[in-house]
């Protein structure tokens, strides 16, 4: 039997959330050089896994003093992608989902281009109503790889997190490009979200790659509008200033 590979500052990463959930806003973290200690790993990898949570907004750094927990209220930046589970847990409620359909099979045209697969390779195909504190928050459709079928096959999918029983065999979402649009509400949206119909969704449609920049995912997530929202940042650009060509 082969042996996993999980990368070392993602397990500081996930070990933090873990601790996240359980502080109050403001409460101290370890320091680079408590990380290095008791994970045994360099500086550089200490705090590339914590600054991989500043950017997500789950901590703040103060020069000289620290790194704190930020307020569990914040949301998700539009610049990150945070998996489901640990996001709602971030935000203090409890994460489940309704599987609908786990299931491989040929993959279709749009879904061989995104994975850059041949035609009719296997993927998995995984659909999901999303839940915080048991209310629906989210439809979403994750058709990934067929060669991440055994993980995906053999995952909870209803308690436990896609996103995390990938790394757990090896597999690290990494990167990805994404489209947000506006949406109304299908029938089907209607009946599992619970909203009406022709109401507003935001659609989210999203290319994952993995930790070697090979296609991993290609996901649709339909989110009632009034129970998700994204936070953007961004610079102003100075008025008459074409993009250079």
């Amino acid at each position: 039997m082969s042996e996993t590979f999980v990368p070392r500052y993602y397990e500081i990463e996930q070990a933090l959330r873990a601790r996240i959930a359980r502080l109050e806003p403001d409460a101290p973290l370890p320091s680079d050089a408590q990380l290095c200690a008791e994970f045994g790993v360099s500086r550089m990898t200490a705090r590339g896994a914590v600054q991989r949570l500043v950017q997500e907004g789950l901590v703040y750094r103060l020069p000289g003093r620290g790194t704190f927990v930020a307020d569990a209220g914040a949301r998700r930046a539009a610049s990150r992608l945070t998996n489901f589970t640990d996001e709602m847990r971030r935000r203090g409620s409890t994460p489940s989902s309704t599987l609908l359909e786990r299931r491989l099979r040929p993959a279709e045209p749009a879904e061989s281009r995104y994975l850059h697969l041949a035609e009719r390779d296997p993927v998995v195909s995984v659909l999901r109503v999303r839940r915080a504190d048991g209310v629906p928050v989210a439809l979403e459709h994750a058709v990934l790889r067929g060669g991440v079928a055994e993980a995906v096959l053999a995952a909870d999918l209803e308690s436990g997190s896609l996103h995390a029983a990938l790394v757990a065999a090896g597999v690290v979402p990494a990167s990805g490009r994404g489209r947000l649009v506006s949406e109304p509400a299908t029938a089907r949206d209607a009946e599992l979200l619970d909203v009406l119909a022709g109401s507003p969704l935001l659609v989210e449609r999203r290319t994952i790659l993995d930790q070697h920049g090979v296609p991993l995912e290609t996901t649709e997530t339909r989110y009632a509008g009034d129970r998700y929202a994204l936070d953007v940042e961004f610079t102003v650009e100075r008025p008459g200033r074409a993009p250079s060509r």
